[in-house]
């Protein structure tokens, strides 16, 4: 039997389905049937299939958060805590996916929405507070506007790293982005 409240579990069906089948191809009734829920439970927790997606895009961006936190933890000079951005997306690269990694769930879903949708607008939300996630310690090294412009060039490290890693099904490219972001590092 499902554990957890009807939420929980819709939300965790609606993350793997997303994921896996994209938010456009998949199907309330697909949702609450892995849930094991009736339909009306669905609309008892959300109004819609787009207050659904909302809540998914908001509990993937904690999730990173929570992953982003717990390495951030362990870091002990700013390197690290540059690092522990690359290793929290190492760390999602390497959940176990039933088809693989897929890349940035978060950007795969902002993909099948058109400009200036919410959805969109959720995840570029997200995406900037990475982008000053990195600025912030990087403000620890250099001047604010050079750790502005590196956390720019990590971010588009990073987010090139994540693409590939997701065409390929592997995190070895965030691995790679890793070893350059460390070496970039380095050289300041």
């Amino acid at each position: 039997m499902n554990q957890g409240s009807a939420r929980e579990r819709l939300l965790g069906a609606a993350a793997r389905r997303f994921y896996e089948d994209g938010v456009h191809a998949t199907g309330i009734d697909t949702i609450t049937s892995e849930a094991g829920v009736a339909k009306k439970s669905l609309y008892n927790n959300f109004s819609s299939k787009a207050e659904l997606v909302s809540a998914y895009i908001d509990a993937r961006h904690k999730e990173w958060l929570g992953l982003h936190q717990a390495r951030a933890a362990k870091a002990s000079t700013t390197t690290d805590d540059v690092l522990a951005v690359f290793d929290a997306y190492i760390d999602h690269a390497n959940d176990v996916y039933s088809k693989g990694f897929r890349g940035c769930g978060l950007l795969n879903a902002a993909a099948e929405f058109p400009v200036g949708h919410p959805a969109r607008s959720a995840v570029g939300a997200h995406k900037e507070q990475v982008e000053r996630i990195l600025a912030e310690s990087l403000g620890t090294m250099v001047s604010e506007a050079e750790a502005l412009e590196l956390a720019e060039h990590f971010s588009f490290l990073l987010e090139g790293a994540v693409a590939r890693a997701g065409l390929e099904g592997t995190p070895e490219r965030l691995e790679h982005a890793r070893t350059i972001a460390s070496r970039m590092l380095a050289a300041l």
